[in-house]
């Protein structure tokens, strides 16, 4: 039998085929959207109308997947008043009052953005934009979505005043006299969310090809939606706009979607979720798992920890040791009857106690249910009790890090330290200490948090700082012992990803019969310092073999 022509070829160049610990000179040969050929049989199968692309200088990797990322909401912030291009107060307030400016028919302005550390105590004030926006409610969320910066017109049309108790997952800061001074931490801020009109099924449309586009920029063609759900959004929405772009035949990703725990209800929902996953089952995307957010963050201290955060440093009505979102005994239960059902559960936890609560929860369900069931995962991992390290690698859970926050920033140098002291400091982003016990790990940005640039994590990743030249950067190492190799950083960023996914036969590696889900990047970063890592930039992106991202056309 005659073997199928090329559609595609890639000659000349190194190729990281996602599981190997380095690139390896290797041709790939691309037909009906499938590698088909690898090496010396790409050459054989090359015919008049085969594109043949010279690698020379660059490298091919498999479409990166992004495990834990929002890009609705990031596309929508993109498209509205987006602060994340800001690093100051004043930068942040003079991007408001030009927005707010050039829309004066917005009843509300909302978008988000906003770094803590720009602010004293990591709270802004109403004062501030009530000088820039004094007539209509502005809420804006910061850069990782855990707090809102509210005005004057805000804190009146939600009703808050000093009167108004804090919610029982959340806080509203206060000054001396119990008056709110503008922020509002977790459930305050989803009040705030609720109260503000909501996106449209065309804006979330909308901004979930703005997302697209974005991702694909960075070689990004697969990622798990980390949050469809009642956090500010509305599940049916979220899987609608999905749905919508599978139908208009726009979606150019391979998503797995993860919906939102609430908190509030209990096991009753587990059968509207299971529903939600019978019947979104596409290869373009598909409902497989379930998020719970178990605590909140470091800076506002609703992060769960074992001990106390440090005294001396904690705002009026804070937790001393944060909160556990979900009761845990009752974690352990809904877990347990998520993984019978084949669920998975991606958790958010930031403290060591969250942590912890997570992994007993798996404990739980592989006790009652046995080994061998899905992957879970627990996302973020900032503060992890040497103790539980281990147990990642006994349970079959995966590390989903976000790697870009593994660094001495402001946030970290001016917030996280002096809320966790000398000693629990040393416990934080423990990456190379997962890896080394054997853990599993997964990459994502949690973008609109941070930058969804994975070349700039995995530079986190490697090096523990940010490069020279960026806004942030820090001479100093943060824990150099946590640092993992490139190799490390790409794996878990393809096929590490991919296994978290269930998508790992076919996507995150470069093998016959996998997905011609495909990157090319302007060099081989393995061939330059660990210090140039950032610097890696996507020449093309394709899905299923087709182009949909080229930087000559950019």
């Amino acid at each position: 039998m005659t073997a199928v022509r090329l559609h595609l070829a890639f000659v000349n160049g190194d190729v990281f085929d996602g599981v190997s610990d380095a690139p390896a000179r290797m041709d790939v040969g691309v037909a009906d959207g499938r590698v088909v050929a690898l090496g010396a049989e790409v050459a054989d199968r090359i015919g008049p109308e085969t594109r043949v692309v010279d690698l020379t200088g660059r490298m091919l990797l498999p479409g990166l997947i992004d495990a834990h990322v929002h890009p609705v909401e990031a596309g929508v912030e993109r498209l509205n008043c987006d602060l994340s291009a800001g690093w100051t107060r004043d930068d942040y307030l003079a991007t408001i009052r030009a927005y707010a400016d050039a829309h004066p028919e917005q009843e509300w302005i909302v978008g988000g953005g906003w770094q803590q550390a720009a602010f004293p105590g990591g709270a802004p004030l109403a004062a501030d934009l009530d000088a820039v926006v004094p007539d209509r409610p502005v809420v804006m969320s910061n850069r990782d979505h855990h707090s809102a910066w509210v005005n004057s017109a805000a804190l009146r049309a939600l009703g808050i005043d000093a009167s108004t108790p804090d919610p029982a997952d959340g806080r509203i800061e206060r000054d001396a006299d119990g008056a709110p001074t503008g922020t509002l931490h977790e459930g305050a801020r989803t009040i705030a969310l609720r109260a503000a009109p909501q996106p449209t099924i065309d804006d979330q449309y909308a901004g979930l090809l703005e997302a697209q586009r974005h991702l694909h920029s960075f070689g990004i063609t697969g990622w798990q939606d980390a949050l469809i759900g009642d956090y500010g959004n509305h599940t049916a929405a979220i899987v609608d706009v999905y749905r919508r772009a599978i139908d208009e035949d726009t979606l150019r990703a391979r998503v797995n979607g993860a919906i939102w725990w609430e908190r509030e209800v209990g096991e009753e929902q587990i059968a509207r979720i299971d529903g939600l996953r019978r019947r979104h089952q596409d290869e373009r995307f598909r409902v497989t798992t379930v998020k719970v957010m178990q605590d909140g963050i470091v800076e506002n201290q609703t992060a769960a920890m074992i001990h106390p955060y440090c005294s001396g440093h904690a705002p009026a009505g804070a937790h001393s040791d944060g909160i556990s979102f979900v009761d845990p005994e009752r974690l352990q239960a809904y877990v347990t009857r998520l993984d019978e059902l084949g669920l998975q559960v991606h958790f958010h936890a930031i403290g060591d106690r969250g942590v912890r609560e997570s992994l007993d929860a798996v404990a739980a369900a592989r006790a009652a249910n046995g080994p061998g069931g899905r992957t879970h995962h627990i996302a973020h991992l900032q503060v992890v009790h040497p103790d539980d390290h281990a147990r990642f690698a006994q349970l079959d859970v995966a590390a989903n890090i976000q790697a870009l926050w593994a660094c001495y920033d402001p946030q970290m140098v001016e917030l996280n330290i002096p809320l966790l002291g000398a000693e629990r400091t040393l416990t934080q982003y423990p990456f190379g200490s997962l890896l080394r016990a054997g853990a599993r790990l997964a990459a994502g940005s949690d973008w609109p948090v941070t930058t969804p640039d994975p070349w700039l994590a995995m530079h986190v990743a490697v090096n523990r700082r940010l490069p020279d030249g960026h806004p942030d950067s820090h001479p100093d190492v943060f824990l150099p012992a946590e640092r993992i190799g490139l190799a490390d950083a790409l794996r878990a960023y393809t096929s590490g990803a991919a296994h978290i996914n269930g998508r790992a036969d076919r996507t995150g590696s470069i093998a016959v019969g996998s997905w011609a889900d495909l990157a090319v990047v302007d060099r081989n970063p393995f061939d330059g310092p660990a210090d140039d890592i950032a610097r890696t930039r996507t020449i093309e992106t394709l899905f299923a073999g087709e182009t949909v991202y080229s930087a000559a056309d950019a």
